[in-house]
């Protein structure tokens, strides 16, 4: 089986219960929608995590990249190996723990899935002043779009699902925008690129996505927090 959540931030204790429930073994897949948190810190406290994770919940994570943690490609470790017919990362020493690569089309259960993660911190100043982990590859570089551009070239600009952290601008929940942060600094650039230069060209069944913290759905789109889905 393969289900999908929202942002986790470290916190996997619904993942677990939903586990224990559903009777899961790593055969089964947990689709992350961005921010696991389970390459934040960048030391000791990530190694804890990773080993809680490959020991005591029996499920494969599959995770697409956030904006509160590290791309897998610059944290020690991990290697870029085949995956449901295409690139992502997995660390051998945590088998449970895959993370997707930008831009690759996944096979899974025979339904072709765009991955596209990555977005802007609005809590960036704040984690910056503070001491608190930001990261700079936080957004798709134009290295990661253009491999996007690529592949959908490849695959005729059709796929069955796209599985993203944020979402096309046109779709943002403005409803759900913090009324403390100014919006004229916030960084669009992602979302107004998925709009611009993939959404308005793909053909897709539906796209998933996380980052806003909230259950929403809007035409092809939905919104992922706490809640676990079935992915069919």
């Amino acid at each position: 089986m393969i289900y999908l959540t929202g942002d986790t931030h470290r916190d996997f204790k619904r993942i677990l219960f939903f586990c224990l429930e559903n009777n899961t073994s790593q055969d089964d897949i947990m689709v992350i929608l961005g921010d696991a948190g389970i390459n934040l810190c960048l030391d000791g406290r990530d190694q804890m995590i990773k080993e809680g994770l490959r020991d005591d919940l029996p499920i494969t994570f599959f995770c697409i990249h956030g904006n509160h943690e590290e791309r897998p490609f610059n944290v020690s470790g991990y290697e870029e190996v085949k995956w449901h017919g295409a690139r992502a990362y997995i660390d051998p020493r945590y088998p449970n723990q895959v993370f997707a690569k930008d831009g690759e089309i996944y096979d899974l259960n025979g339904q072709k899935v765009l991955v596209i993660g990555g977005a802007y911190s609005v809590d960036k100043y704040y984690r910056l002043e503070n001491g608190l982990p930001w990261f700079e590859s936080e957004q798709p570089s134009p290295e990661i779009k253009e491999h996007v551009i690529e592949n959908l070239d490849k695959a005729g600009w059709k796929v069955d699902y796209v599985f993203s952290h944020t979402c096309p601008y046109n779709v943002m929940p403005r409803h759900l925008f913090l009324p403390g942060i100014d919006q004229r600094r916030v960084d669009n650039s992602t979302e107004e690129w998925l709009m611009r230069e993939v959404a308005s060209k793909l053909e897709f069944k539906r796209w998933y996505f996380g980052h806003f913290h909230d259950y929403w759905e809007k035409d092809k789109y939905t919104m992922l927090y706490k809640d676990i889905i079935k992915f069919e």
